[in-house]
């Protein structure tokens, strides 16, 4: 095939994939009518209409095409898919010998970059001249007696404090955001605060407190009891409570369950009236785990549905909406619970609502199976940004999927045009130790990509946000989302 023809070839491909995700698109669009009431948030969703339609096609041996035209490959069109698709159009055209199609100016091309950032800006403040990538700063319960603590994250130039509603009371919440204030007035601009609904989250309860069945090892049984039937299990077995009985009550034998982010896990034998048997397939060596209260629990291979908006998310919710810039919520799932949240949400501020800010904390395969509709739900309404809980979520989907995942979330972030921020063990060790690991510095460079990161607490926090601002100041100049940044390397002067 002559060059000519193979750049026909090519060009025709590209107006058929166009056309198919054009009508592709459509369809996805009529799925969210009535959603969207932010009337600036209508050309995101069309965007992310486009993407979806977009992604599901098997375009790389398209895309080794077009690469060796010199053209884009397609690879970078997240924010921006139709303008993407006819720039590729008008320069095939244009190599056929044929007039190209109207042009784009730059800014049209790039309006999906700009409505991130301005999204960003109304979500997290304007940024501080700290670093390139906002933070976040999770607080712990001595934030509420020392306004020192909130006044030093103020000096770094920490965007927004995280307060977590499964912890202390309106009392010190209350302290904390006076603490937010004072630092504000002390340093001239003032830190966004989100809160942090507890959800139904699944965590042990009370422990059986027999002498010797604290501590499980590989290859031993557990009894995980219902509510309340603590005393009717085997007693010559280690025993705790799950504190959600639907869960214990939807699980089987066979499936899997996790404690403690999946430093105990184990596998159901079999249901009993007062909750499940199951073995220890994996856990610490030696002395093996110590059975305590308040540890998370995920079943991955269990089905069952309970609300995502508590008795107790909805009673902190009236503090949560005169108090906070934004609520961050968890275990959503499915897009009605985005709209009870913003009905409790109207029906504390019915006027304005809609200004606070929604973090769409994304925790379990079901969440991110109907993550699209979640965003559209959300971000139709009020400013929204998405949350990769990489702590729950890896336990929930799979450590090896985890990675995988979190990057699809950051394109479709992209693509919705809506902020997207990376959680969960971001510099953990330098946080505890004052020493970071290898690993978690690649980590936490790949972090940069997101529009915030969040820190949780630790002796080391104050050391670590400095070493973060370093971090992403270098990284900030090599990359910008997915596509490189080819600033002059430094690093191998040339030869005389």
């Amino acid at each position: 095939m002559d060059q000519d023809s193979d750049v026909l070839d090519i060009l025709r491909e590209v107006e058929a994939l166009r056309g198919d995700v054009a009508a592709q698109a459509q369809e996805i669009l009529r799925r969210w009518d009535g959603w969207i009431t932010r009337d600036d948030f209508a050309p995101s969703a069309e965007n992310f209409a486009y993407y979806l339609a977009f992604r599901r096609h098997e375009i790389r041996p398209l895309q080794r095409r077009l690469m060796a035209q010199g053209l884009s490959s397609l690879g970078r069109a997240e924010g921006r898919v139709l303008p993407t698709l006819d720039a590729v159009v008008r320069a095939l055209q244009a190599l056929a010998g044929n007039p190209p199609s109207g042009m784009r100016s730059d800014p049209d091309f790039f309006a999906g970059e700009e409505r991130i950032a301005a999204r960003t800006v109304e979500l997290l403040g304007q940024p501080s001249l700290h670093g390139p990538v906002p933070l976040m700063v999770t607080l712990p319960s001595e934030a509420a007696d020392n306004p020192g603590f909130l006044r030093q994250l103020a000096e770094l130039g920490v965007e927004a404090v995280r307060i977590n509603c499964a912890h202390d009371g309106e009392e010190d919440w209350a302290q904390m955001i006076a603490h937010v204030v004072q630092a504000g007035e002390h340093t001239g601009r003032r830190m966004k605060v989100f809160m942090d609904l507890a959800g139904p989250k699944i965590r042990t309860g009370a422990i059986r407190k027999s002498k010797g069945l604290k501590r499980v090892i590989l290859g031993e049984q557990l009894a995980l009891a219902l509510p309340g039937q603590l005393g009717q299990a085997d007693p010559d077995l280690p025993a705790i409570e799950c504190t959600l009985p639907e869960a214990l009550l939807a699980t089987d034998a066979g499936h899997r369950l996790f404690v403690d982010d999946g430093k105990l896990q184990a596998r159901v034998v079999r249901r009993e009236p007062w909750g499940v048997l199951a073995e220890i397939t994996a856990g610490p060596e030696g002395k093996g785990y110590k059975l305590k209260p308040e540890k998370g629990i995920n079943f991955p291979d269990t089905e069952f549905s309970v609300p995502a908006l508590t008795g107790d998310d909805v009673e902190a919710l009236r503090f949560i909406a005169h108090h906070a810039d934004g609520v961050e919520f968890s275990f959503v799932q499915e897009p009605e619970d985005v709209v009870r949240l913003q009905e409790a949400l109207a029906g504390e501020r019915p006027d304005d609502w809609h200004r606070l800010g929604l973090v769409l904390k994304i925790e379990t395969a079901r969440a991110v199976r109907n993550l699209p509709d979640l965003v559209v739900r959300a971000a139709g309404g009020q400013p929204t940004a998405i949350m990769i809980a990489r702590g729950d979520l890896a336990v929930e989907i799979g450590f090896t999927r985890l990675a995988e995942m979190q990057e699809e979330i950051l394109w479709l972030g992209e693509a919705a045009q809506i902020p997207v921020i990376w959680a969960t063990q971001v510099l953990e060790s330098y946080l505890k130790t004052g020493v970071p690991s290898r690993g978690e510095m690649t980590d936490a460079a790949m972090a940069a990509r997101a529009e915030c990161v969040m820190l949780n607490k630790g002796p080391y926090l104050f050391e670590a946000i400095s070493e973060l601002d370093r971090l992403f100041g270098r990284m900030g100049g090599h990359m910008r989302k997915k596509t490189p940044q080819l600033r002059p390397l430094q690093s191998w002067p040339l030869m005389d």
